[in-house]
């Protein structure tokens, strides 16, 4: 049984209307075997998986399990023969708990007995704590993806998938998970593993088989490749980094917090302390933290979705604007792009063109006499598509049916386009491959060296020395002093993170 694939697919095809994401694809996963598959956004990756966990059927080819030729009709079916799935999407239920949630994607023996117990202890084993009584609703992103992957957990699978599971977890989060994945290699377990960040395939991963257009492309061993080659393999070009001519932090002030304290509106949510805070013109302003800290209420104070009771706590090129709705924000130049792409920064069920209309409408004047400007909105929409080289067959196309970087370009691509004086973006590159991630930060960079003041919200310390020009630490509600980037290392980041050395600090980022 050693030689034979724990998986094994032959000839797998399937095809959308305008666009092959899957085009005679043949793959083989052996026991214990940790296989990374990458490929670019919209590369066919994710329709590849959903295929194996029986969410959709292939126009054609085979799936071998064990050997034995298998029809995967749905993830029941999947899971019964050992196959378990973490989505890059969450799949979950605002209004339910913990438990709840996890009790409806598992067989129905394993609700039974102590279902609470069980994912407190897998939850924390796995270095991935979890409060089974809390409600989806009150969680950071963060929090929700650990649902997913306990959830996968404790139905003890023998391939396990796991979709860019660490990319809203902590260094010390992830570096758990990945114990716990060889643990589960070195018992048998096959793992799935699709990411982004190259550096964990390199770590972490026994082979890797690289998607580009929808065919498979190459494969290669990652610890004999580096980050760079596996990503201009994925790509079929060079890859080229961000580039900037030089830090600027002297400018205008543009945004300014001033003793911000606001009481957190979700239960078990985090309140801001005292931040005082400025981005000026032609800088970009990194805030690191892990999940949960506070970045969630920030960015409902800087969008407007909730008020301040002093209306000069939040400043927009001196104007007072703690009251202004998000409406109002924008029409004093400020962008937003929000964590969660689907549901916050887009309508999953509407289409692109009607997403570009929704935040632009002011900006870019895509009304006339109270009518909506189809013409118009359509137009900058598919400018949007083309700048930031969305994979895409048509603007008319639902939101939902992008992959989960191609959408992310767009949001960035629609807030930056609309020319704001102030960009406010929180994990700008969450969950989006090389090659869109060094577009996407690039993009940012060019914006403040146009003029802008950009704030940058992320997890990501890689991401926030690669394009800021000063970074801050949000720990519990309250922000560190922000430093220069070039003054400041990984690790002393790394500590106010953790809050060691953060009380006592001055509260101010400016």
């Amino acid at each position: 049984m050693a030689d034979t694939p724990r998986l094994e697919l032959i000839g797998i095809t399937k095809a959308y209307p305008g666009v092959i994401a899957n085009n005679n694809v043949s793959l083989k996963i052996m026991p214990g075997e940790i296989h990374a598959l990458l490929g670019e956004n919209g590369a066919g990756k994710s329709t590849l998986v959903k295929f194996i966990y029986g969410v959709q059927k292939a126009d054609a080819g085979r799936v071998l399990w064990e050997g034995q030729e298998v029809q995967i009709a749905s993830p029941n079916a999947a899971r019964k023969l050992g196959v378990g799935m973490v989505f890059q999407h969450f799949s979950l239920f605002d209004a339910m708990t913990v438990e709840e949630n996890i009790a409806l994607g598992i067989s129905p023996e394993l609700t039974k007995g102590d279902l609470s117990g069980r994912i407190r202890e897998v939850s924390l084993q796995y270095g991935l704590p979890l409060d089974p009584s809390r409600y989806v609703h009150t969680l950071s992103v963060g929090e929700r993806q650990r649902i997913e992957v306990v959830r996968c957990l404790l139905q003890d699978p023998r391939l396990l998938i796991m979709d860019e599971p660490t990319s809203v977890l902590t260094p010390q989060e992830v570096d758990e998970l990945f114990k716990t994945l060889r643990r589960l290699s070195e018992e048998g377990v096959s793992i799935l593993y699709i990411s982004h960040k190259l550096e964990e395939i390199k770590s972490l991963c026994h082979t890797a088989t690289i998607m580009r257009m929808g065919e498979v492309v190459a494969e290669c061993t990652p610890e004999n490749e580096t980050a760079r080659s596996m990503a201009e393999m994925m790509m079929g070009a060079d890859l080229v980094s961000p580039e900037r001519t030089g830090r600027k932090v002297d400018g205008a002030i543009k945004l300014e917090l001033r003793d911000l304290n606001v009481v957190s509106t979700h239960q078990h949510g985090t309140d801001l302390k005292d931040i005082n805070l400025t981005v000026r013109a032609g800088e970009v302003l990194g805030v690191a933290g892990i999940a949960g800290n506070g970045q969630r209420e920030l960015m409902e104070v800087l969008t407007g979705e909730v008020s301040c009771e002093n209306p000069t706590a939040v400043l927009v090129d001196g104007i007072a604007a703690g009251r202004m709705d998000p409406n109002e924000r924008r029409a004093a130049g400020v962008g937003l792009v929000p964590e969660e792409r689907l549901g916050h920064g887009a309508v999953p069920d509407m289409s692109l063109w009607e997403n570009a209309f929704l935040s632009a409408a002011t900006r870019m004047n895509l009304t006339k006499n109270g009518f909506i400007q189809v013409a118009a909105s359509t137009e900058f929409a598919e400018k949007v598509v083309e700048e930031f080289r969305v994979k895409t067959p048509g603007v008319t196309h639902f939101a939902t049916s992008l992959s989960g970087g191609n959408l992310q370009k767009f949001i960035v691509g629609r807030e930056i386009m609309q020319g704001p004086g102030v960009i406010v973006v929180l994990q700008p590159t969450w969950g989006v491959d090389a090659g869109s991630a060094a577009a996407i930060r690039q993009a940012l960079i060019n914006m403040a060296a146009e003029g802008a003041a950009v704030l940058a919200v992320s997890q990501d310390l890689e991401e926030l020395f690669e394009i800021s020009d000063r970074i801050a630490v949000i720990c519990e509600g309250r922000m560190s002093e922000a430093r220069l980037a070039e003054n400041v290392t990984v690790e002393e980041i790394g500590l106010l993170m953790a809050g060691i050395g953060l009380e006592g600090e001055p509260a101010h980022a400016g």
